[in-house]
């Protein structure tokens, strides 16, 4: 069951019977991320992964100049480092800056420069595409963001087993040469690749909360199971909804995360609760994404659990 520790940490640490096997522990903390950073260990974590606000006047930030914007950026990210194990994976999720007087600003490419001073290398710049958003008239509607990935040094943690996806032609074989009759294919799936189509949480989204912007928990899932193991601390700074502890602890992970907003840590414990009662719904990481055109959606269960 949940407990409060100092008033302001919230563990969960043992699930009934029917519920999640081998589960990882959630820390919650109602602080500014950068105060709960210093409080940390130092390389202590395998994967650091946030969305952080965009700057773009939504109800949990306030809107500043994009310079103020990346020095802000830049404490986070510094601290995060000094946090992150050697061989261990950053993943920065975000999308674009609007400014008046700039237009469109991708928040990848202006914050790319951050990570490499730090000392950090790049392995993926991953595509995150989605259907649903805003409906834009003078441009183009956004329908991606990105995730950049970083590690810390040469050697990290990859494991691409967990995350296979089925192949386009599973029962394609090899049709001559040594290894003619054979399956041409890795049994396991194929590399996902780095364009990822995941439905965004939006009104008819199974895990659907009050919070605006949340993570899709199978998003997290795809990053926790191919860059850590069983066991390993992984850390949200923007914790938000808490999509990234429970994609964490419900791989056996320890998750932590931290906001500012009171509201949404209090959102995050209920759906952590939630979890280990076994009453939470998330969307299954290997579900079709829905079509209307098809007979069930497309679906192999015929439940259209978003839109």
């Amino acid at each position: 069951m949940p407990r409060a520790n100092s008033g302001l940490l919230f563990a969960v640490e043992s699930v009934p019977d029917d519920g999640l096997k081998s589960p990882g522990r959630a820390v919650l903390e109602c602080r500014d991320n950068v105060t709960f950073l210093e409080n940390l260990p130092e390389r202590s974590f395998q994967l650091i992964i946030t969305s952080p606000p965009y700057n773009i006047g939504k109800e949990y930030e306030k809107r500043s100049s994009l310079e103020r914007y990346l020095a802000d950026q830049e404490a986070v990210i510094s601290r995060c480092v000094r946090l992150l194990k050697p061989g261990g994976s950053i993943c920065w999720q975000v999308g674009n800056h609007i400014s008046p007087d700039r237009g469109v600003v991708p928040l990848d490419i202006v914050l790319y420069p951050i990570f490499v001073k730090l000392g950090l290398i790049m392995r993926n710049r991953i595509v995150w595409h989605f259907e649903h958003g805003l409906h834009c008239t003078h441009r183009f509607s956004g329908r991606y963001e990105t995730i950049l990935w970083f590690t810390h040094g040469e050697r990290y943690l990859f494991n691409l087993d967990p995350v296979r996806v089925p192949p386009k032609y599973p029962g394609k074989k090899y049709f001559k040469g040594p290894r003619a009759g054979q399956y041409s294919c890795n049994p396991l799936g194929k590399n996902p690749g780095d364009v990822w189509a995941i439905p965004n949480v939006k009104a008819n989204h199974v895990e659907k909360t009050e919070h605006p912007c949340q993570f899709p928990v199978e998003l997290v899932e795809r990053l926790v199971l191919s860059m850590t193991a069983p066991g390993d601390w992984v850390l949200d700074p923007y914790v938000g909804s808490g999509s990234s502890v429970i994609a964490a602890v419900k791989n056996g992970r320890d998750g932590y995360g931290c906001d500012v907003e009171r509201k949404y840590i209090d959102i995050a414990k209920r759906r952590v609760s939630d979890l280990y009662a076994g009453r939470l719904q998330t969307r299954p990481i290997e579900r079709p994404i829905y079509d209307p055109r098809l007979p069930g959606g497309g679906l192999r269960s015929g439940h259209a659990d978003y839109a």
